[in-house]
């Protein structure tokens, strides 16, 4: 009898090559495996389509059983059908990231659980592994499930689900003190929760074990059973019909159909490099550092390189391993890049590849903290492949509708825990706020982002009822609405984002515990696009002492956090608190970035926005340059500020005259954004007043722009003011402006010392198609 101790790097995920793969499977497991052949177009169809449905269903399947409201109410789950490799034939529309490393987990078991303790008919394994990818954080657990045809391993189902808490020293499981990994939740590797078809008791009750709501676990663990038996039963009475072999060459075909119609989307588009930087505020309780996570996307023929090197090393708890930064991508790319092709991910997921240093923030090594993995550097990596997305597609005018700013660009963690006393009682309760599902969409070249839409990573994300959560949790909602003044303003504005303010229930006794954890607090997440201005400022406080009326018997409700009394306190990016009997939780989530310079949006396109409260009038004028007079647009005075305001910009850029925007006839190769064109000779000029501004040749064009530096709250009334308040950084509002009409075609909260963008510009060069 032999004994091995597995190092830290056998508990790693990568993709490798097929022939690799079939390698180190034990050859004790035999493989359906097929010469995909001819299968007439009806039979594609009606099979892919049952596919889709199947894993739509397990959807209905999890929600009916499980007991949280994670699921319940928020959809932050997912699934997907995968061949006998595990690649994703079909993948669910709801928590795109928590598929994004599925077969990866798949991949990691079929190494090293099919000799010992084997894989079998009937089987199902569980998983929380953030570096094998059954989850993008230990709160992500996941059920690998085998499905089996005449003694040979088909497919896989999994499902994969949120859960509220896995235990670690803080309830929910965050621990945003945490130094490493083992001041968190335990990840555990695949592991035999179904053998044969049975439940194994022993490993279920030490799953559950470790949690602080275990018969929440336990409900969610049999409901993800439940949905990958389910799925496996269709499955097979699919193959009952059609044939194992048809069956799978559908599958097959599917994920070659999709990898065929991304290259060929691909293969129209502009080859280049475009770049990105961003950054995580705050590491840990205690820190004010800002983390730059970087990208660099290059496009060339029918392929992506996606390369984060430079990024910040690991650090505290916002790291997330390898299959985290891949989600980040498969979770931006889906919507983005491939919202018009069927989502079957493992075809997809061919054309890119990952360019990444070890020990970063983006590629954490064990045992660094990984919690914060999904809602931190795996969301921020997401909003910069966003961005360079946008820059890319903006530089082809045939696809400048699929052109998106970046939405709402981070969660709003904030998880409330502690005792339920109503009615006598005495029960433990954990609850993340998931109100702050409702966040707004970015821009785009055509039409605004969403108000309150959700989130782009989530497309059947949902936002709970109130009243259920009100139902469920000891608390009280003073008001949840959208917040006037979040969108980034643009030519097109960015979607609005809301806020909520929760006070405890009147029959509520005691203290109860928050955690929180955001970033986009000062160096904004959500930014805009071709010179559009972000988003709001994420913002989470307490106030304290809130007047009695405002507790019981109240008979008004309050319309802003001044009409509360008390005293404020602002609550840090990464760190804990609590919420006394008088006092108010108050959550803003962030909205979705503008597109294009605000002073250039349509002035009855203002004055909408202040009709229907997505604007004040304050911010319409000093904005948006737009003065309105009994509620119709004042048109003399709205040119007048809207002279002012660039006039006030010129003096912040050391410009000395204005050029007159007008409709200049300008011989243009390519229109590389809403204000940008190349001419004939190279040159990069202004759409709006034809000022011309440099050569393109990498990026050389940007040192002619003009540049400003001003406090951050003139990128509008939702950012925040006191950037001090969590960081050490200096915090500017830059923009780069055409040196003639000063036209803002560069617009971004950011630490002082961010580079100057020659990088992001880098693909507007000789190699970009017709220049």
């Amino acid at each position: 009898m032999t004994s091995r101790i597995p190092g830290a790097d056998e508990f790693t995920s990568r993709p490798m090559p097929r022939e690799e793969l079939l390698r180190q499977i034990s050859p004790s497991l035999p493989l359906h495996q097929v010469d995909d052949g001819e299968v007439d177009a009806l039979t594609y169809e009606v099979v892919r389509h049952r596919l889709w449905a199947i894993t739509q269903e397990m959807g209905e399947t999890l929600r009916r059983m499980s007991g949280s409201h994670v699921v319940t109410e928020s959809n932050d789950f997912n699934f997907s059908i995968c061949d006998e490799l595990g690649e994703q034939v079909q993948v669910g529309t709801y928590n795109i990231g928590l598929i994004g490393s599925m077969d990866l987990a798949i991949t990691w078991t079929l190494r090293h659980r099919s000799d010992n303790p084997g894989i079998a008919e009937g089987d199902m394994f569980l998983c929380n592994d953030p570096w094998i990818g059954g989850g993008l954080h230990q709160n992500d657990a996941a059920i690998l499930a085998p499905i089996f045809h005449d003694g040979k391993l088909f497919g896989w189902t999994t499902a994969i689900a949120h859960q509220v808490d896995l235990g670690g020293p803080r309830p929910g499981s965050f621990s945003p003190s945490a130094q490493d990994v083992f001041g968190e939740a335990v990840p555990t590797p695949p592991m035999k929760v179904v053998r044969g078809g049975v439940l194994q008791r022993d490993i279920a009750d030490a799953w559950v074990r470790r949690s602080r709501l275990p018969h929440l676990v336990g409900l969610d663990l049999r409901a993800k059973i439940a949905a990958n038996k389910n799925a496996a039963e269709q499955i097979l009475r699919l193959i009952t019909k059609y044939g194992a072999d048809t069956v799978k060459s559908v599958m097959h075909r599917m994920m070659d159909d999709a990898e065929r119609r991304l290259r060929a989307k691909l293969a129209t588009l502009p080859d280049g490099t475009w770049s990105a930087v961003g950054y995580q505020e705050q590491s840990r309780t205690g820190d004010r550092g800002l983390h730059a996570i970087k990208v660099a996307m290059t496009k060339e023929a029918d392929r992506l390189v996606f390369d984060f090197r430079g990024t910040a090393g690991q650090t505290g708890i916002i790291n997330c391993p390898y299959p985290g930064l891949r989600a980040g991508i498969v979770f931006t790319m889906l919507p983005l890049l491939a919202g018009d092709i069927p989502w079957a991910a493992g075809g997809l997921m061919r054309c890119f590849e990952i360019i990444t240093d070890e020990d970063t923030i983006t590629n954490a090594s064990f045992p660094a903290a990984v919690g914060k993995g999904p809602f931190g550097p795996a969301w921020g990596s997401g909003n910069l492949v966003a961005e360079v997305l946008a820059k890319m597609l903006d530089a082809e005018p045939d696809h400048r509708s699929d052109v998106q700013s970046i939405c709402n660009g981070t969660t709003d963690l904030c998880v409330v825990s502690g005792v339920d006393t109503r009615g006598g009682g005495s029960k433990g309760f954990v609850s993340p706020i998931f109100d702050v599902m409702a966040g707004g969409y970015g821009a785009q070249v055509y039409h605004d982002g969403v108000d309150t839409g959700g989130r782009l990573i989530i497309p059947a994300a949902r936002a709970p009822d109130v009243e259920m959560t009100e139902y469920l949790y000891p608390l009280v909602a003073l008001w949840r609405r959208e917040q006037t003044d979040s969108g980034g303003p643009g030519r097109q504005r960015g979607g609005m984002s809301g806020s909520v303010c929760y006070v405890q229930h009147p029959d509520q006794a005691g203290t109860m515990s928050l955690v929180v954890s955001g970033t986009g607090k000062v160096a904004n997440q959500n930014v805009g696009l071709a010179g559009g201005y972000p988003g709001n400022s994420q913002l989470d406080l307490v106030v304290r002492g809130v007047r009695e009326p405002q507790l019981a018997q109240a008979i008004t409700i309050p319309g802003h956090l001044g009409e509360l009394g008390g005293e404020i306190e602002v609550l840090p990016c990464e760190g804990e608190s609590d919420l006394g009997p008088g006092d108010a939780l108050y959550l803003h989530w962030q909205a979705g970035g503008g597109y294009g310079d605000p002073l250039l949006r349509a002035p009855e396109s203002v004055r909408e926005d202040v009709q229907q409260v997505r604007v004040t009038a304050d911010a319409a004028e000093d904005v948006y340059g737009v003065v309105l007079r009994g509620g119709e647009v004042d048109v003399t005075a709205t040119e007048e500020r809207r002279a002012k305001l660039r006039r006030h910009r010129a003096s912040g850029a050391g410009v000395t005259g204005l050029t007159p925007l007008g409709t200049p006839d300008l011989d243009a190769v390519r229109r590389l954004d809403d204000n940008l064109v190349v001419l004939a000779d190279g040159t990069v000029a202004c759409v709006h007043c034809g000022t011309g501004i440099g050569p393109l040749a990498g990026g050389a064009f940007v040192a002619g722009l003009a540049r400003r530096d001003a406090a951050p709250t003139e990128a509008g009334p939702h950012i925040w003011h006191d950037p001090l308040e969590y960081v050490d950084a200096e915090i500017v509002f830059r923009q780069l402006l055409c040196p003639g009409c000063l036209t803002a075609v560069h617009s971004r909260v950011v630490p002082v010392d961010h580079p100057v963008p020659v990088d992001e510009y880098r693909g507007w060069s000789g190699r970009i198609t017709g220049s």
